[in-house]
Parts: structure tokens; C-alpha cells; sequence
């Protein structure tokens, strides 16, 4: 039966599954089995599950990753949230020398843990508090990561995830979390590793990551109206990248625009753009594109922000100049001007 979920409660739902599956999976984070429940993302599984199961944690991360290692190790699937990507940098040690060489150092007896991050701008939080740390994690051997776009994915994505026998970085944009769309019941899975066209085009491929879907869909609307077609592809999974997708799109597009929530110098766009270069070369009609963050630490500042994160506007910019089509020709995205650039709507308000 068709419904539809917010982002937030897919992922509340994805989880809530697992652990009525298989008792070896709990949930621990700081603020798990808050009210608030991360962004409502955890809300009601300790009063379903136990506080055995969804644990709270102290300001420990790294040590408390240890812990959540140690018991993957023993045949338990833990699912550690962090509020913020930029909080899980205490954990990298554990995660980078541990959890992401066991598979190795165990000849193939590799470990389940899923770490929850969330990315994104919101309410001037600055560079501390704002940033996209995905393409550091894609650089490590023995880590999946994936980054869900829509409700679908995030519920799909995660069962996967929690499934997987092997440690998953999962990113999650806080700008998602009360978007919607139709989620079906019980447990689906989406394989990690396989990208998805969201939608088809002839003329240019726009490869797009988390929230930049959505921006990437914004632009594409407004190509349309001119007769410029844009294909989409959400990449979902950052590693394992389906590069199949992305190759077959370019052969037939010949241009593309990678689009990414990070910086742009050694960000996740700089992957896709080498991956096409070098496999797609002679199917590209013009130089490959990077929209992304400027190579500068977040603003806090409202007025610094506007001109900080790209947007749809800025991939319908680049997508011109390649097509060596005039901007004055395209009538550009605009956001609500009465609406701060850091906050996403009336309804997506803290604390975090």
C-alpha cells in the first residue's frame, strides 16, 4: 500500500526493524533516548526496546567506539549516532585503524557497525559544527559509506547497512530530515553500491550527492523549460561507486556536473570527475564541472552564508557555460527571500 514517510521517520522505521529482527542489533549515541530522539530519528525505541539496547553515551566518542567495536567483534550489530559528522572526527582513530581492518587482519571475518553522522548547514553553526567530512571517509580501505537523498533510500540504505558485515559510515543531511516522499512497509533493501537515475536526460549528467539531489532536480526543472535536458544520478553509495551509472550516462550526455555538499579541492566531486576522465574521456564534448563548497571553513554569518553553498542557481550557471548556452536565456531557481539561507523551513527548528 502507497504512503508516505518523512526522512527522519523512514530512518526511525528502518531501525525499529532491525531490532525487532534480530536482537543483536542496539542503538548508542549521545542523546539517543533524548525527547528529541536525534532529529526524531530514534523516538520510541527505548520505551519499545529497553535502555539495555538504546543506550545513551557520555562525551567519550572515541572511547565509546572502542566499546561498540569490541562488541561487533563478539557478534552484536551496533548502531552509534552522532549528532554532528564533525564530532566523529574524535572517533577516527577506532574507525580507521580498527573497525576498517578487520576484515583483513581477520582473513574475512569482518565486523557490523553502522555509524550514523549528520552533515549539513543550519541556524549559523559554523565551522565546527557544519561540515560534510564524507570524501575522508571514502578514502579508507574497508569502509562503506552511503548517503541517502530521499525517504526511500534512507529506510532501504540502512537495512542494507545494518545487514552488511562490514562497517558503514552513513551520512545523513539535516536539511532532509522533514522531506517526504513514499515509503513502502516492512523491510526493503537497497544494495549498497548501485547509484539510481533520478531522473533521465540527453544533454548534460548531473552526478549529485545527499541534499545536492535535490538542488540538482531544481536546476534540471529549470533547464527543461529552454529544451535542455539534464540526467541525474543520485550516488547514494559513495563506496562502493557505481561507476557503471555514471559512465553509461556520460557516453550518452557527453558533459557532466558533479555536484557535492563538501569542498571542492580533494572533495567527493573530485572522485567522480577523475572516474570519468579516466574511463570516459573520449565521450566528453567539454571540461567536467565541480559545484561545491568553496575552499574556505563554514560562515556563521546569515550574510556570509547566501554566498557560501552552492545551489541550484549555481548548477544551472555551470550547465550553461558548458552548453554555451546565455544565463540570461534560463530564468534561475530562487529561494523565498524572507527565508534565512541557514534555515531550511518554519517547521525544522533545533536544538541541534
Amino acid at each position: 500500500m502507497s504512503r508516505e514517510l518523512k526522512y527522519f521517520q523512514a530512518i526511525n522505521e528502518a531501525i525499529d526493524l532491525c531490532m525487532a529482527k534480530d536482537p543483536a542489533v542496539y542503538v548508542m549515541g549521545l542523546g539517543v533516548p533524548d525527547p528529541t530522539g536525534v532529529f526524531g530519528t530514534t523516538l520510541g525505541l527505548e520505551q519499545k526496546y529497553g535502555s539495555n539496547r538504546v543506550l545513551d553515551m557520555p562525551t567519550s566518542e572515541n572511547g565509546m567506539t572502542g566499546v561498540a567495536i569490541g562488541s561487533a567483534l563478539v557478534g552484536m550489530r551496533p548502531i552509534m549516532s552522532h549528532h554532528r559528522a564533525d564530532f566523529a572526527l574524535l572517533v577516527m582513530e577506532q574507525v580507521v585503524n580498527a573497525a576498517a581492518k578487520w576484515h583483513y587482519v581477520l582473513g574475512g571475518s569482518g565486523i557490523s557497525l553502522v555509524i550514523r553522522m549528520i552533515i549539513g548547514r543550519g541556524w549559523g553553526q559554523g565551522p565546527q559544527h557544519s561540515q560534510s567530512l564524507q570524501a575522508l571517509f571514502a578514502h579508507i580501505p574497508g569502509l562503506k559509506v552511503i548517503m541517502p537523498a530521499t525517504p526511500y533510500d534512507a529506510k532501504g540504505l540502512l537495512i542494507a547497512s545494518i545487514e552488511d558485515n562490514n562497517p558503514v559510515i552513513c551520512l545523513e543531511h539535516r536539511w532532509l530530515y522533514n522531506t517526504f516522499g513514499e515509503v513502502p512497509q516492512g523491510v526493503y533493501r537497497v544494495p549498497l553500491g548501485q547509484a539510481c537515475v533520478v531522473r533521465e536526460g540527453r544533454d548534460i549528467t548531473i552526478v549529485a550527492t545527499s541534499h545536492m539531489v535535490l538542488e540538482a532536480v531544481r536546476s534540471a526543472e529549470a533547464l527543461a523549460k529552454i529544451g535542455i535536458e539534464a540526467e541525474i544520478i543520485d550516488v547514494r553509495t559513495l563506496k562502493p561507486l557505481d561507476k557503471d551509472m555514471i559512465l553509461q550516462s556520460v557516453h550518452k550526455t557527453g558533459h557532466l556536473i558533479a555536484a557535492d555538499t563538501a569542498w571542492k579541492t580533494g572533495g567527493f566531486g573530485s572522485e567522480i570527475v577523475a572516474v570519468v576522465t579516466e574511463e570516459a574521456f573520449g565521450s566528453l564534448r567539454s571540461a567536467p564541472r565541480r559545484v561545491a563548497l568553496p575552499d574556505c571553513p563554514t560562515p556563521a554569518s546569515p550574510a556570509l552564508s547566501k554566498h557560501y553553498y552552492p545551489r541550484a542557481a549555481d548548477l544551472v550557471s555551470a550547465a550553461c557555460e558548458m552548453l554555451k548556452i546565455p544565463k540570461e536565456s534560463v530564468k534561475l531557481p530562487e529561494s523565498d527571500p524572507s527565508i534565512p539561507l541557514d534555515i531550511p523551513d518554519s517547521s525544522f527548528t533545533g536544538p541541534f
